[in-house]
This record gives structure tokens, C-alpha cells and sequence, in this order.
């Protein structure tokens, strides 16, 4: 079992997918073969044009994620971890590059690369029983599906050192408080929360989300400047696409628009 499996065309969903972690003997633990096969699904994914918005998550009661397997690296060398490595960063960097919305929907514990899944996502929905971690450090290693810089983004450099840095854990209530969650829903609901969400980013234009997603990534990182003209580039693909001529026909007739998504 490859710990990964991919959900499309949700009843009553029309555009979402969900990605779910399934290796819940291992609390998902992720393994080598584990991070292969979340690399494969998003690659995947990324492909299909039917395919508007998806939802990151996970079976088992008691954790989203929690992490690198450790019990695998124990058994292995410096060798066999370097070779691990490019499946690793293949596993997140496909995660991070999607082009459609990514919600993470959260519960349980989500420490260290399970932290970094959702890190990876656009919008971070937790359950109340969700807990936030990036321990590496308290094992010897610095988070390396991205937890430095995509903390760092989100959190701001302080609040990313002192999670990274101390290896502590926050409860669904500080996590949404320093920004590290974006949405709190009762225990057992946050997947449902996150469909219900990821729909309504599906009913829209793909061309416009898309196009949005791509501003706010590449400019969060550079001046305002640069970044106004990264959004004006991202303004110029879905002005000019047959969606908008769709959605403000749509608009005029009273109807719901069909956008063409191309």
C-alpha cells in the first residue's frame, strides 16, 4: 500500500478532488514509497482540466500527519537518505506547484512534514482537535518540505524561529490565532469544511483562479512593485480568456455561467 489515494469527481462536487493520506498504521507517517506516490497523484492532478480545486486529507482518527517516517531512516545510511531526498522534495514541490486551489483539511496531530503538507496548501482548514508541530530540530534535522521558508511566509520570521526553533506544539486555537490555520470547525468536520469551501472555488472561473493563485504566489515574495506587475500579468490572462466573456454574459442574461476554462 502506497499510503496516497486520489478521489476525483466528489458526489455533488462537480470540480473537486481530494488527495488522502492512508497509511494510518503509521499515524500517515510518510515513508519512500509514500512520497513517490504523493508526487505521482499531484503530477496527476495538475494535468487534469477537469479538476478546479482539491482538498488534502486524511484517514485514521488520531493524525493528519506526522511526518517523515522515522522508524524507515532508522534503517537507513547517510547514502540511503540522500537518495530519499529528491522523492521527498519531489513529493511537496509537486504539492506547492499545483495550479488549482489546495485546501489542507486538518486534524489530529500535523507535526513536522505533516505540518509542511499544509503549509504547502493555500488554505489551511483545522479540526478542534488539530496540533500543529515543526520538531526537526528536536531530532537533529531542519523541516525540508519547505517548513522554513513557507512558515517563515506565512507566520513571519519570528513566530516561524520560535516553532521551528523550539519544536513545540500549538493547539488548533493558537495555530489559528498566529495564523498557522485559517479556519476552525468542530472536531470531525474539517474535510467537510474544506469540500464545502473547495466547491465554491470550483463553481468559478478556472481561468480567473488560476490566474489569481499564480499572483498570489509569486508575489508574496518580491517588492510591491514587481508584484503589481505580476498581478497585472495574472489581470491580463483572465481579461483576455473566454472566460470573463463568459462570466459577464452570464452576469447580463441572469444565468449561471458555463465557463469554457480555457
Amino acid at each position: 500500500m502506497d499510503g496516497v489515494t486520489v478521489q476525483e469527481r466528489l458526489a455533488g462536487h462537480p470540480g473537486v478532488a481530494e488527495i488522502v493520506l492512508d497509511r494510518t498504521e503509521a499515524l500517515n507517517a510518510i515513508d519512500t514509497a509514500m512520497a513517490y506516490r504523493l508526487a505521482q497523484a499531484c503530477a496527476e492532478l495538475a494535468a487534469d482540466r477537469q479538476v478546479h480545486a482539491i482538498v488534502l486529507c486524511a484517514r485514521g482518527e488520531r493524525a493528519f500527519c506526522v511526518g517523515a517516517d522515522l522508524k524507515e531512516r532508522n534503517r537507513m545510511s547517510d547514502a540511503d537518505l540522500l537518495r530519499q531526498r529528491p522523492v521527498f522534495r519531489a513529493a511537496f514541490g509537486g504539492l506547492l506547484a499545483l495550479p488549482q486551489p489546495v485546501l489542507a483539511a486538518v486534524h489530529g496531530y500535523a507535526l513536522g512534514g505533516g505540518c509542511e503538507l499544509a503549509l504547502c496548501c493555500d488554505v489551511i482548514v483545522a479540526d478542534e482537535t488539530a496540533v500543529f508541530g515543526l520538531p526537526e530540530t528536536t531530532v537533529g534535522l531542519v523541516p525540508g518540505g519547505g517548513g522554513t521558508q513557507l512558515a517563515s511566509r506565512r507566520l513571519g520570521p519570528g513566530k516561524a524561529a520560535d516553532l521551528i526553533f523550539s519544536g513545540r506544539q500549538v493547539d488548533a486555537a493558537e495555530a489559528e490565532r498566529i495564523g498557522l490555520a485559517d479556519q476552525i470547525v468542530p472536531a470531525g468536520t474539517a474535510s467537510q469544511a474544506a469540500i464545502d469551501l473547495a466547491a465554491r472555488m470550483a463553481a468559478n472561473s478556472p481561468v480567473a483562479v488560476r490566474a489569481a493563485k499564480t499572483a498570489i504566489r509569486q508575489g508574496g515574495s518580491i517588492g510591491l512593485p514587481a508584484a503589481l506587475e505580476v498581478e497585472d500579468a495574472a489581470w491580463r490572462t483572465a481579461a483576455l480568456s473566454a472566460d470573463r466573456r463568459e462570466g459577464i454574459a452570464a452576469f447580463n442574461e441572469k444565468r449561471a455561467p458555463k465557463w469554457p476554462g480555457e
